[in-house]
């Protein structure tokens, strides 16, 4: 018998293990990559999407409000009818299918369930609606995500009491949860409490761009609001409701319906503009204002302690007993992640910052010398930086235990206007170039240990993007708004074709200017 060689053998080892951590290139990567239960899925939010904002009962929530109002948003356009996905959302369980997703993640309008919060009745008709939804989606072999609170509230909460400026809310959205976990979590194993509650408090109390308007100088403009506190309450009373919401169903659902309950907060990811002690310590300031914000108090107990130590008073207290009720009230975390931006030290040198940068004594870039940090985009400050999405990943990762992870939003925007042809909306060769290579370093990141279950682009349809109105395009598919038809664009052959595990090779005819798919 032959001897082996313990040498050989060692270097035999080292070169798998290297090849284990050699990155994919992004046109190799196969769903076959991925583990067999990985979730992949499309995203879309109640509000963008479904219309009928006054059909069978609904009432008006504080974004049909706002966006009425002129000047808000950038095309004047509302979110009335947007892709009518109420009537429609047949035809539009039928595009997942063609794509081969396994799950879809979608919100629940709080003002369709219960249009006078909660001292008016359970709107029915707001229920049969969402029963229909998930029943279909399960035919169909498809997982339905459901997230309670993607941005929108009822008005009436507004008007009756400041809505997320007034403790009274936590109580409220604890009813409004029960009533969902009750109705629906028969069938539903995957609950998300807030989408970005982090943009909900910045851009609604700081910088005032979002409802309701509230925001104060040096930060912004707005008749009412006080920025330098307000976002604070918002985000306390918020981070507190959703302990509720948890408490409710652990206490009275899970053991018998077997879900689990996140929340989801935006992620940028930061990179120091200059290689700087001063900046990097900048880049971790914020990453805590931003986003730990909403996490450290779930898995560490309190605020990020570069919060506490930057707004002292004006940062609110968790009592004892609120710090116990924390603990362990995330069963995975959601990532919704897009783009990178540099980071520029506030704390030892001036700078000129506005907005949320302030407080965290950090300005935010989207260029170092000129050169912008990744390919541009149709949208301002978003740029295509693939490293970003490992990146952040590999951060909750080693900051939150490894605690599970869901991409819960990724995806690119087109600029769309009257001078947009449809070849042009549809021949979206970048979109497929910036999901394969976003797909590429999520799959390093989940090599290197993250435990991430899954994967949602945003978005399913073409919608109603908040301010940008429909000037903005993140859809696989195209949506004519005037005719409701929905046209898959190059990215939904690609998601397709990749979900299959088949290869979809893109190239460009020169002489053409075509994208061909082969």
């Amino acid at each position: 018998m032959k001897k082996s060689n313990p040498l050989a053998i060692a270097k035999a080892m080292q070169l798998l293990l290297l090849l284990e951590f050699l990155p994919l290139s992004a046109c190799d990567l196969r769903r076959s990559h991925f583990p067999p239960s990985f979730i992949f899925g499309t995203s879309t939010s109640s509000f963008q999407i479904e219309g009928a904002y006054l059909d069978d009962n609904k009432s008006l929530s504080n974004w049909d409000v706002f966006s009425h109002i002129p000047g808000r948003i950038e095309d004047a356009t509302n979110a009335d009818i947007a892709d009518d996905h109420y009537h429609l959302y047949l035809e539009d369980i039928a595009l997942m299918e063609s794509l081969g997703v396994n799950a879809y993640r979608f919100s629940i309008s709080w003002s369709r369930i219960l249009p006078r919060g909660r001292n008016g009745g359970i709107n029915s008709l707001g229920i049969a609606f969402y029963n229909k939804l998930i029943d279909a989606l399960l035919l169909k072999g498809i997982q339905p995500f459901v997230c309670l609170n993607h941005y929108d509230i009822p008005q009436e909460l507004e008007d009756q009491y400041g809505g997320w400026l007034n403790s009274q809310i936590q109580e409220d959205f604890g009813y409004f949860a029960d009533i969902c976990f009750e109705e629906f979590g028969d069938r539903v194993k995957y609950w998300i409490t807030f989408n970005e509650p982090n943009i909900v408090a910045l851009n609604g109390y700081m910088t005032g761009t979002y409802p309701p308007n509230r925001c104060s100088h040096p930060f912004a403009n707005c008749s009412s609001g006080d920025s330098t506190v307000e976002p604070y309450v918002v985000a306390h009373n918020i981070i507190l409701a959703h302990v509720t919401a948890v408490d409710v169903y652990r206490l009275k659902y899970q053991e018998m319906q077997g879900g689990s309950v996140g929340i989801v907060v935006a992620t940028d990811w930061f990179e120091p503009l200059r290689n700087i002690t001063a900046d990097y310590d900048a880049c971790r300031r914020a990453s805590a204002f931003y986003f730990a914000w909403f996490l450290d108090p779930f898995v560490h107990g309190d605020y990020p302690p570069e919060m506490r130590q930057i707004l002292g008073a004006r940062l609110p207290k968790f009592s004892a007993s609120e710090k116990k009720k924390l603990r362990n009230k995330l069963d995975f975390i959601g990532i919704n992640h897009y783009t990178s931006l540099y980071v520029k030290d506030c704390l030892l040198s001036t700078c000129d910052v506005v907005g949320p940068g302030l407080d965290a004594l950090a300005a935010l870039f989207g260029e170092k010398n000129g050169v912008p940090i990744g390919k541009p985009t149709a949208m301002p400050d978003f740029y295509v930086v693939p490293r970003g999405m490992k990146s952040i990943v590999m951060y909750m990762k080693r900051r939150y235990n490894n605690m599970p992870m869901i991409i819960t939003e990724n995806g690119y925007p087109q600029g769309s206007s009257h001078n947009t042809t449809l070849k042009e909306l549809l021949n979206d060769k970048e979109r497929v170039e910036y999901l394969q290579s976003y797909l590429s370093c999520l799959h390093e990141a989940m090599r290197q240990g993250a435990d991430v279950r899954g994967y949602f682009i945003w978005s399913l349809i073409d919608n109603f993007e908040w301010l940008h109105g429909y000037s903005m395009r993140f859809g696989l598919y195209h949506v004519d708004y005037e005719t409701q038809v929905r046209t898959p664009k190059l990215s939904a052959d690609w998601y397709q074709e990749f979900l299959g595990d088949s290869k979809l090779l893109i190239e460009k005819d020169i002489e053409e200017d075509e994208i061909i798919v082969m």
